[in-house]
C-alpha cells in the first residue's frame, strides 16, 4: 500500500510522529505542508495520512486548506488522521472542529498521538501560555509509541 503522510509542523512534534508512522509502513513518503504547499498527484497513493499539531484548538491552516481542496479525492482513498498536542482530553473536539465532516466520517483511523513541548523552540509568550495553562516548564515528550503502532495497524488492516 503506497502511503503519503502529509503533516504541518511548526516545532517538530507532528514531524516526529509522521516519521515514526513512516518507519512502521512499507511504502510511505512524508511531506511537511509548512515547508512546501505543493503536493504531487494524490492519485498515485492508496492511503493518505494527514496530521497536524494543535494550536489554539485547531489544526494548522495549511492542513485545513489541503483537506478542503482535496476532499473529493480523499474520499476515494484510505485516510488516517492524527493530531499532536499536549492535551488529549479534547482530542475529539479538535477533529470535529478542524476536519471537514465527510473526511472525518470517512477516515479509517483517527488518533491523538501525543506531543512535545520544547521550551527552547518556543518564544516567551508561548512558554508563558504553556506554563500557565498546561503547567509544562521544561522539555516534555508525551508522544505515545503504542498509540502510533495501533494507528498504523488500523490503517493496514
Amino acid at each position: 500500500m503506497k502511503t503519503l503522510i502529509i503533516y504541518a509542523s511548526k516545532y517538530g512534534a507532528a514531524q516526529e510522529i509522521a516519521n515514526r508512522i513512516a518507519t512502521k509502513m512499507d511504502d510511505a513518503t512524508t511531506h511537511n505542508l509548512k515547508q512546501d504547499s505543493t503536493i504531487t498527484d494524490l492519485a498515485e497513493y492508496d492511503c493518505v495520512i494527514i496530521g497536524s499539531s494543535i494550536y489554539a484548538g485547531m489544526v494548522h491552516r495549511e492542513i485545513k486548506n489541503f483537506l478542503i481542496k482535496n476532499q473529493d479525492i480523499l474520499l476515494d482513498k484510505k485516510v488516517g488522521l492524527f493530531a499532536s498536542g499536549m492535551d488529549p482530553s479534547k482530542a475529539s473536539e479538535y477533529f470535529k472542529d478542524s476536519i471537514p465532516k465527510p473526511i472525518l466520517e470517512h477516515a479509517t483511523a483517527t488518533s491523538f498521538l501525543g506531543g512535545i513541548f520544547d521550551p527552547t523552540k518556543a518564544n516567551f509568550a508561548e512558554r508563558l501560555v504553556v506554563k500557565t495553562i498546561a503547567g509544562y516548564k521544561e522539555y516534555t515528550n508525551t508522544v505515545d509509541e503504542e498509540a502510533i503502532t495501533q494507528f498504523v495497524k488500523t490503517l493496514q488492516a
